[in-house]
């Protein structure tokens, strides 16, 4: 997407092939921070302090800190080391574990002095890819769109709510569930996006708002409980969300918050989509209730807040008394009975096994 009028993705190697450039997202909107990354350990940082976050995002960034490491020590205990570092960052992301499967899977064979120059070239590969990934996922996700525009009168916009940022700034390029919306307006259609607020790290009101904003979606931004008032007044037309793992029975785990959305659509009748690239498919796990780790993070997040003070300096405020303690689940789980359907770049489908399975029926022959 763009930021002024350049050309951006979130993530790009140097030319020099040793280190990668990044949008330090901590800094947003009140700043656009680039940061060169060309350690294991930074790379561990970045992921594990959201400099980048998103699941798909989070997956090209790991293939890349790989690709780092074999530069350094190409021996098969460095490529175990370097998995087992990244793999610890953000437990519930799959497409972490994902892109560092396939690394190691891919290196493994090689001589150790070969696998430098493939783990660069498969790293570029897997940004590529989660590219045409979120661009199918958003011609899909547009035929939705244009449904309900049709039923609407002319002229009056389409109300999507969304929650989190699922935008191009969770993955390399596009989005998940930003990518209807972004083809929808390139087509002219109109559409308004309600943005949730999303805390504790407030995503939506620091990253998604900023995106619509630069690529002049009309949008506003509401407070996280506020979503159930506006669906109950017949002012949200359709959510769509993104996810950081989906199960093989079609539950869906995404920022915390988002059950409580999919709750309410499924009471006001509104359509509760789920934009998501086949690689968040965790095809082991059937329950995502008991089965998908649920990252406990700091406390600080939620007692603290970031902003732009009034004399235009980015700071940090506690919002809630010092001897006060906070609990800060990252993620909650959708189960598929809510979920109207599930947007992949293969097509749309019903949130069940049946429903994935007809979509990705190689899936089912390697389980026979």
């Amino acid at each position: 997407m763009n930021v002024g009028d350049r050309h951006y993705r979130t993530i790009w190697p140097n030319a020099h092939g040793r280190s990668v450039d990044i949008i330090d997202q901590r800094w947003l909107p009140h700043a656009f921070r680039i940061e060169t990354v060309g350690t294991v350990e930074g790379i561990a940082t970045a992921i594990r302090d959201m400099w980048v976050r998103g699941a798909p995002l989070i997956g090209v960034t790991a293939a890349y800190g790989v690709a780092i490491q074999m530069n350094d020590d190409p021996s098969d205990a460095s490529l175990d080391r370097v998995w087992h570092t990244l793999h610890e960052t953000r437990p519930t992301a799959i497409n972490l574990r994902w892109a560092l499967d396939e690394m190691r899977r891919l290196l493994t064979p090689l001589f150790p002095s070969d696998r430098a120059a493939v783990a660069w070239r498969r790293a570029a590969e897997i940004a590529d890819e989660d590219i045409e990934l979120n661009r199918s996922i958003g011609r899909h996700g547009l035929e939705i769109i244009k449904q309900i525009a049709a039923r609407k009168k002319p002229g009056e916009p389409v109300n999507i709510l969304t929650h989190c940022n699922a935008g191009w700034l969770a993955t390399v390029d596009y989005g998940t569930a930003t990518a209807p919306i972004y083809l929808a307006t390139e087509a002219g259609i109109p559409v308004h996006v309600y943005v949730d607020e999303t805390r504790p790290r407030n995503q939506g009101a620091q990253l998604t708002a900023w995106e619509m904003a630069g690529h002049g979606v009309p949008h506003t931004l509401i407070v996280d409980n506020a979503g159930g008032h506006l669906m109950q007044r017949g002012q949200v037309d359709m959510v769509i969300v993104g996810t950081d793992r989906t199960t093989a029975n079609g539950d869906v785990c995404n920022k915390i918050g988002t059950y409580l959305k999919a709750l309410a659509a499924h009471d006001n009748g509104v359509p509760f989509y789920v934009g998501l690239p086949s690689p968040t498919i965790d095809w082991t796990v059937h329950d995502g209730l008991k089965e998908i780790p649920i990252e406990e993070r700091s406390a600080g997040e939620v007692s603290y807040v970031w902003g732009k003070t009034a004399s235009g300096d980015i700071a940090q405020v506690r919002i809630s008394p010092e001897t006060t303690p906070a609990a800060n689940p990252a993620f909650d789980v959708t189960p598929a009975r809510l979920i109207t359907g599930l947007i992949t770049e293969r097509g749309i489908a019903k949130a069940s096994p049946e429903g994935l399975m007809a979509l990705f029926p190689e899936r089912a022959r390697n389980a026979a």
